[in-house]
Order: structure tokens, then sequence, then C-alpha cells
């Protein structure tokens, strides 16, 4: 499916421009995802455990993840 602009016409620039941010956000939150299962992990292994929330901020994009 291709991206339409508001007036309806195809706007091939504007959809791969969101396409590729669509796939940044998604490598994100799985990257995101295997950071927190090896921190659990990790943390399992040294015998403690996570009592508390852990929040983490992604450098390059900024966003947080609670």
């Amino acid at each position: 499916m291709s991206y339409k602009n508001s007036e309806g016409y195809v706007d091939p620039t504007a959809g791969a421009a969101m396409a590729a941010t669509t796939k940044e956000e998604q490598n994100v939150e799985k990257l995101n995802h295997k950071v927190i299962q090896s921190f659990r992990l990790l943390v399992d292994l040294a015998g403690f455990e996570i009592v508390g929330r852990v929040t983490l901020k992604h450098k390059k994009s900024g966003r947080i993840f609670k």
C-alpha cells in the first residue's frame, strides 16, 4: 500500500520516509526488549531481583522506556 498525502495523491517520498521511521522505531522496540531480558537474566544470575521500575532512555532517539 502506498502513502497518500492529505489531498489523496500518492506521495512516494513521504511514504519512504514514513516507512524508514516506522522501521527504526520497531528496531528500537526490539532492542529495548532484548536489553530488558538480558538485564533480568543478569540480575537473576547475580542473586538479586528487581523490586522497582527500571527506566531506560535511548540515546539516539531520546525515547524513554518505563
